[in-house]
């Protein structure tokens, strides 16, 4: 019978079948526009069964649309439940601007301890340490009391309408467990000699704010005979700019801050104050903490127009908006109807993408990864603070079928995330997390399902 020990051993003596698994799935350059025909997540899908296949891990393919498929593999155990599913998904964002990455997007060359590429950080890396810790115990003959599975969906990055969406509509059985780990939480903060990680136990939800704008076209050469919405747009932007959202503390989060080393109790009337703080000691507690008190309004998209020597009479503004759990649709159109009083000729429409969800904090599968961790990175002395996402991932589907889901991707504490710039530019991910994060995969799996 392996021990978990003598697993977590062999993913040292891995490091570069981890690192160039990482690099074959960036390679695949998986990218969702939002916009049909997009995606090609069933040739990472296909990679993936190719993978698993040679240590003899079966796996099938799922898909609303033949080129955005969803991988599923099972590891079975002997009992006929499924105790803990390992999520991820395989689109990645576009590049919006190539000359301005130091490294080729979807070349995942290596510099300085770190793979770099769209997608190496989000999602890639954690579908990397998931699938090795797979093959390790299959490879070591681990038997399990309680089955696992591998899921892996397409479209994440547009609100999982072809991918974990989807097969929660249509295939719920592909997705039914106990337990879930996810993307989307498992942050390292270190404040002097404490460690820390934010347990992602929820998200805030997130809506898309389509805005028209409309005028009167006119020749460009007397544009006073019509109406520019340019102007109109002009106002709109700033009214966001200008947008001052509700200050909030009521999240689980703020009761937890004294382990940063924050003496005060956060409050409507203080958190900027701590935040700016925050932000001169860890700029990534500082900028979690700032987004988890408010909703955010971005503006994103603009398009409209139809020719140079023509004034615009209609252009449209496109929004991402994050809201907190109590912030429903009613809420947040109260504060749009506020921001934008005044402004002729706008109207708005609400696409909702995705609703505040959350599990609960105290459970078996947080006493498993507390307990992994510790393994994975050789520390005893890690606090756990439970933490809502300021984005939002498939765990929202799998959380309204029931199953306990928690973000956590086993980062390791010295690898610093503000690095990993996720849907930015030079996105990467540290080798130290990818060997942790196989580590604790691996110790999950073992612990959870009963491994032997």
């Amino acid at each position: 019978m392996p021990s978990l020990q003598s697993l977590l051993d062999q993913v040292e003596a891995a490091t570069n079948e981890i690192v160039e698994l990482e690099q074959s799935l960036v390679r695949i350059p998986s990218v969702n526009t939002g916009f049909m025909p997009t995606g090609g997540e069933t040739a990472v899908a296909e990679f993936i069964r190719d993978w698993l296949a040679e240590d003899g891990l079966s796996s099938e393919i799922l898909a609303r649309d033949p080129d955005r498929g969803n991988i599923i593999s099972v590891y079975p155990g002997d009992d006929n439940d499924t105790r803990l599913m390992m999520m991820s998904h395989t689109d990645v964002v576009p590049v919006e601007d190539e000359s301005k990455w130091n490294w080729d997007p979807f070349a995942a060359e290596i510099s300085e301890g770190r793979v770099y590429g769209r997608g190496a950080s989000d999602c890639k890396a954690l579908l990397t340490c998931q699938l090795v810790a797979m093959a390790i115990m299959k490879r070591s003959g681990v038997r399990l009391d309680h089955g696992l599975r591998l899921v892996s969906g397409a479209d994440e990055e547009h609100g999982g309408r072809w991918g974990f969406g989807w097969l929660a509509d249509n295939h719920p059985e592909s997705l039914k467990s106990q337990f879930a780990v996810n993307e989307g939480g498992g942050t390292p903060v270190e404040m002097g000699n404490t460690l820390t990680y934010l347990l992602g136990t929820g998200e805030k939800g997130r809506m898309e704010l389509h805005i028209t704008l409309r005028g009167e076209s006119a020749h460009a050469s007397v544009p006073w005979t019509g109406v520019n919405a340019s102007y109109k747009l002009s106002r709109a932007l700033g009214a966001i700019e200008a947008y001052r959202p509700e200050r909030d503390t009521s999240l689980e989060i703020f009761d937890h801050v004294g382990s940063f080393g924050i003496e005060e109790k956060p409050s409507p009337m203080n958190i900027d104050r701590i935040v700016a703080e925050m932000n001169e000691t860890s700029p990534r507690l500082g900028s979690l903490l700032k987004a988890l008190s408010r909703m955010v309004l971005t503006p994103t998209m603009i398009s409209g127009g139809i020719k140079s020597n023509s004034v615009p009479e209609e252009i449209k503004l496109t929004c991402d908006i994050r809201t907190l759990p109590f912030q429903d649709e009613a809420y947040v159109r109260r504060e749009l109807d506020q921001a934008f009083e005044g402004i002729e000729g706008l109207e708005y429409e609400i696409d909702y993408m995705s609703v505040p969800n959350s599990s609960e904090f105290e459970t078996e599968l947080t006493d498993s990864i507390r307990k992994a961790q510790a393994a994975a990175v050789g520390r005893d002395d890690i606090q756990w603070i439970p933490a809502i996402s300021n984005g939002f991932t498939d765990s929202r589907f799998t959380r309204n079928l029931g199953t306990i889901t928690y973000g956590f991707t086993g980062s390791h504490p010295d690898d610093d995330p503000m690095l990993a710039r996720a849907h930015g530019t030079d996105e990467s991910v540290g080798i130290a997390s990818l060997i942790s994060g196989t580590r604790s995969m691996l110790a999950i799996a073992y612990d959870l399902c009963g491994g032997r």
